[in-house]
C-alpha cells in the first residue's frame, strides 16, 4: 500500500504534528553556524590594502552654475562625480582633469564623510591630470603610498578604489593586462605608456587610484573600453611615473609649462610626397627659439617655386620620434634649460644636432 497525503487521515495526522507548538518551535530556530577558520592570506591582503588605502581616497562632485530662464535667478547643480586622492597632507587632490571639466566648483568628501570646498590648483588636459586643494586638518589628509610604473609587469594583482556610479570607497581587483598601451586625452594629446586593467572600472571610478599589491599608487584609473559605458575587462590608468613627473609642477607653477625647441612640423603626406623619412618635418622655425640657436631649417619654396630641403627630426637623445606628439611626449620628460641632442636629416644626409630646451610660457 502505497502512503500518500491525498489519503485524508493520513493528511490530517501530518497537519496536526505541524501544528503542535513543539514542532512549531523547533522549526523556527536557526541552523548552528559552521566555523570559518583563518582568511586566506589573498584575503588578508586584500584587507589590508583597502583599510591603510580608503582613508587616502576622496569622493568628488562637481556643481555647475545654471540660470532659470524666466527669473535669471542663478544656482548651482551637480553637474557629474569622479573619485580622487589625496596627494600630500597640505590638502592637494589629485583626479582626472575630465572629472572637473565644465564644473564650475568642485567639493571633496573625505572618508569620514566630512566634505570640503575645493580649489583648481592646476590642470594638464594633455594628461587628463588635475590639481585641486582643500583646507582641512592635516589629520584627515593621509598621502597616497607612491609606487613606480616602470617595474611593473603584465600579470601582477592590482587593486582599484573610486566611487562607481557615486557608490562610496568601492574595491575591485584585478591584473596588469597589459603594458605601454596608447589612450587619448581630451585633447586628443596620445597618453603613451598607458596601463590596462582587467579591475573592474566604471564611470564615478575616473581619477581614482590604481595600486600595486602593497598598496601602493601606480596609476590613475581614467579610461574603460566599453560599447555599453560599464566595465567591460578593460580599464586604463595614466602611469605613476607620468603623474609624478607632472603633479609637483602644477602644485608649483599651477601649470604644465612644456620644454619646446620652437618649431612646427608639417603632416606625415608631406614627408612621404617629399620623400622624407619619418620623423618631426619642420615647415616653420620660430626666431629666437633653440631650433632657431641650434641652426635648424625648416622645409620652404625658392623664388622660382622649387622645394628648397630643410630638416627632419628623426630622434631625440637616441630614441626615434615617428611624429611631433611623439616628439612633445619625449620634451615633456625633460627639463627648460637642458640639452638635448637632436637627430636630424637634410637630403638624404643625417647628422646629430645639440639644442637647448626652451619654454612653451
Amino acid at each position: 500500500m502505497t502512503c500518500s497525503l491525498r489519503h485524508p487521515i493520513l493528511a490530517a495526522l501530518l497537519f496536526a504534528l505541524a501544528t503542535t507548538p513543539a514542532f512549531a518551535k523547533a522549526q523556527a530556530q536557526p541552523r548552528a553556524v559552521s566555523p570559518r577558520g583563518a582568511l586566506d592570506a589573498e584575503e588578508l591582503n586584500n584587507i589590508g590594502v583597502f583599510k591603510r588605502v580608503s582613508p587616502s581616497v576622496v569622493h568628488i562632485t562637481t556643481l555647475a552654475v545654471q540660470r532659470d530662464f524666466f527669473s535669471l535667478r542663478t544656482s548651482e547643480q551637480p553637474s557629474g562625480t569622479g573619485t580622487g586622492f589625496i596627494w600630500d597632507d597640505a590638502g592637494h587632490v589629485v583626479t582626472n582633469f575630465h572629472v572637473i571639466q565644465g564644473g564650475d566648483r568642485a567639493t571633496v568628501t573625505l572618508n569620514d564623510q566630512s566634505s570640503y570646498s575645493a580649489r583648481l590648483v592646476g590642470a594638464y588636459p594633455d594628461r587628463d591630470l588635475a590639481v585641486l586643494r582643500i583646507e582641512a586638518p592635516r589629520d584627515k589628509l593621509p598621502a597616497i603610498a607612491v609606487g613606480s610604473s616602470r617595474e611593473l609587469q603584465v600579470g601582477q594583482k592590482v587593486y582599484a578604489i573610486g566611487n562607481p556610479f557615486g557608490l562610496d570607497q568601492t574595491l575591485t581587483t584585478g591584473i596588469v593586462s597589459a603594458l605601454n598601451r596608447e589612450i587619448e586625452s581630451v585633447t586628443r594629446r596620445t597618453i603613451k605608456g598607458a596601463i590596462q586593467t582587467d579591475a573592474a572600472i566604471n564611470p564615478g571610478n575616473s581619477g581614482g587610484p590604481l595600486l600595486d599589491s602593497a598598496g601602493r599608487l601606480i596609476g590613475v584609473n581614467t579610461a574603460i573600453y566599453s560599447p555599453s559605458g560599464a566595465s567591460a575587462g578593460i580599464g586604463f590608468a595614466i602611469p605613476v611615473d607620468e603623474v609624478n613627473r607632472i603633479v609637483p609642477r602644477l602644485i608649483r607653477d599651477g601649470r604644465f609649462i612644456r620644454p619646446v625647441l620652437g618649431v612646427t612640423s608639417g603632416p606625415e603626406n608631406l614627408a612621404r610626397a617629399l620623400g622624407a623619412p619619418k620623423g618631426v618635418l619642420l615647415v616653420n622655425v620660430a626666431d629666437g627659439s633653440p631650433a632657431a640657436a641650434a641652426g635648424l631649417k625648416p622645409f620652404g619654396r625658392d623664388r622660382m617655386g622649387r622645394i628648397v630641403q630643410g630638416d627632419v627630426i628623426t630622434a631625440v637623445d637616441g630614441r626615434a620620434v615617428a611624429d611631433l606628439d611623439d616628439m612633445l611626449s619625449l620634451l615633456e620628460t625633460r627639463q627648460i634649460g637642458e640639452k638635448v641632442t637632436l637627430t636630424v636629416w637634410r637630403s638624404g644626409q643625417t647628422r646629430m644636432v645639440a639644442a637647448t630646451l626652451g619654454s612653451s610660457d
